[in-house]
This record gives structure tokens, C-alpha cells and sequence, in this order.
């Protein structure tokens, strides 16, 4: 996307923090450093060049994950002893972190972008939703801000992945829900339950609880109306997306069924990297009740 971007959209970007940063990017890759372990992936909107030499890369990473199939891969230990499992922390919260087969680690740092906007919207007592929930970060910052937190995922090793990081950071109390994200919040809709956030950051495609298909371009417009259903007045929405079938111009029209264009903010979400490179990272959408 680097370089394609020919209209001038807003932008929003997850920034650094002490165990975290985007290094560099380009070539197809993306070189992180998560605390004091370097990482190599495979990116497909790094589609440019990079800003430092790939052998700069490969002497400074502890791992390069190689991928083997659309959906899986392997690493490579570059640097001995690297370690397979480690923490960071962001704020007062600690996450742990691992290699998985999907190259990811435990994080999408790009959200941080997002925890920054829960944390200036949450108030103690508050309730939030927060679906496809993946290991917790924004339910970890929502509960860090007093809320009540409710934290679906359809797949029950994030969710105990999640539960340690909130033992990890020290809070307690988030309510833990194992089932396919859009039909829980389907049954809080017929339950007249209400939320004064909700937070979605729904994968591209995937399997839902029980194995059923799942492609977000179907069920953009069902998650919109069922998210402004649960809604209080003034309530938030959050709605990430990093579907290449699903343009911001798809948001608009789906979002722009149930709140009014005042109520509505929708940017691209992108990392800075340090070697001045930027990367595209989805779709971001906003919306206040």
C-alpha cells in the first residue's frame, strides 16, 4: 500500500512504546523488537523497500518466522538461546508472549492506537463487550479503567492466553465467554442487555466455536446493526478491519445505516516504523451512539 494511497484519508497510528517497536519494514517483512527479542515476519502491505539491508535484519533478529502455507509457517531460531516465550508491558499491564504456528506472537500493536481511545473514554463502572477478543490487551485496558468487561472468543486457548495476562498485570474480574462472537452478541441483543462500549477486531476470515465458516465481508452489516442495537446513548464502537475485500467505502455504507455521518469516523490504521518507512495495518472504524 506504500506509495498506492492516491485520495488523502485520515490516519490514525499505533505508536511505540518502551517494549515495543516497529524497526524497520519492506520486502514483504516486518523486523519488531517485543522487549528485548527481535522478530522477522512475513507482511504483505510491506510492499516496498526496506529501509535497512535485509543482512542488518538478519543480525539484529532472534527469529524469522517462514511460512509453509497460507496459514501456517515455521521459526527460525537466528540467534541461540532465544527464548520461545516472554513478557512485555505496556503501561501497568504485562502480556506474554509466544511463538505460534501462525506467526503471530500474542499482540497486534497496531491496536494501540485503540487502547489509547479506551483509556480516554472508559470510566470506572462503565460496561464493555469486547468480541473476537483474541489474548485481551483492550479488554485489559478497559478493566485497568474501572469497566465492567465482557471478553468473547471463539477459541478457548485465547482465552485462557487472555485470563493470564489479566493474573499477569494484576486486575480480575473480566467475564470470560467461549463462543462465536456475533451470535453472543446476537443473544445480548434479544437479552436487552446494554454496553457503553463495544470493541471488534473480527479476523478477515476464520472458524467460528464450532467450526463454522467465517468470512467478514458476509457479516460487516450484521455486525454493525447488532453492535448499534447494543448500544447505550453515547456509547462507543470500535471496528477494526483487515480484509483486502472490505473498503473503507464498504464501512461507510454498512456503518452508515445505523449512525449519522457526525456520529461516524473511519481512517486507516498504520505503524510508523524507525527507519522512517510507514505501514498499513487495516481499516479503523468509530462511531459514537
Amino acid at each position: 500500500m506504500q506509495g498506492a494511497q492516491t485520495e488523502k484519508v485520515p490516519r490514525e497510528y499505533g505508536l511505540p512504546w518502551p517494549d515495543y517497536e516497529l524497526l524497520d519494514a519492506g520486502g514483504g517483512k516486518k523486523l519488531e523488537r517485543w522487549g528485548k527479542i527481535i522478530t522477522i515476519r512475513p507482511e504483505i502491505q510491506a510492499d516496498f523497500k526496506p529501509g535497512w539491508p535485509y543482512a542488518q535484519w538478519l543480525d539484529m533478529a532472534h527469529w524469522e518466522f517462514e511460512e509453509q502455507s497460507s496459514t501456517q509457517g515455521r521459526w527460525l531460531n537466528i540467534k541461540p538461546h532465544a527464548p520461545e516465550q516472554w513478557r512485555i508491558s505496556y503501561g501497568n499491564l504485562n502480556f506474554g508472549l509466544k511463538l505460534t504456528q501462525f506467526k503471530h506472537v500474542g499482540l497486534f500493536p497496531e491496536q494501540q492506537a485503540n487502547w489509547r481511545f479506551i483509556k480516554e473514554r472508559v470510566s470506572a463502572g462503565q460496561k464493555v463487550l469486547n468480541l473476537f477478543a483474541y489474548t485481551g490487551a483492550a479488554s485489559l485496558v478497559a478493566r485497568d479503567a474501572g469497566a465492567e468487561v465482557v471478553h468473547v472468543d471463539s477459541v478457548k486457548q485465547l482465552i485462557t492466553w487472555a485470563n493470564e495476562n489479566q493474573e499477569r498485570s494484576h486486575l480480575s474480574g473480566i467475564k470470560w465467554v467461549h463462543e462465536d462472537a456475533l451470535k453472543f452478541a446476537q443473544r445480548e441483543l434479544k437479552r436487552s442487555k446494554q454496553y457503553d462500549g463495544i470493541i471488534m477486531d473480527p479476523p478477515a476470515w476464520g472458524l467460528g466455536a464450532k467450526g463454522e465458516k467465517w468470512k467478514l465481508e458476509n457479516h460487516l452489516s450484521g455486525l454493525i446493526e447488532t453492535a448499534h442495537g447494543l448500544m447505550n446513548p453515547g456509547a462507543f464502537l470500535i471496528l477494526n478491519t483487515y480484509s483486502p475485500k472490505i473498503e473503507r467505502t464498504d464501512l461507510a455504507a454498512s456503518a452508515g445505516q445505523y449512525f449519522s455521518a457526525k456520529q461516524l469516523e473511519i481512517k486507516q490504521l498504520w505503524l510508523p516504523t524507525k527507519t522512517g518507512k510507514e505501514l498499513y495495518c487495516g481499516n479503523l472504524l468509530r462511531a459514537i451512539k
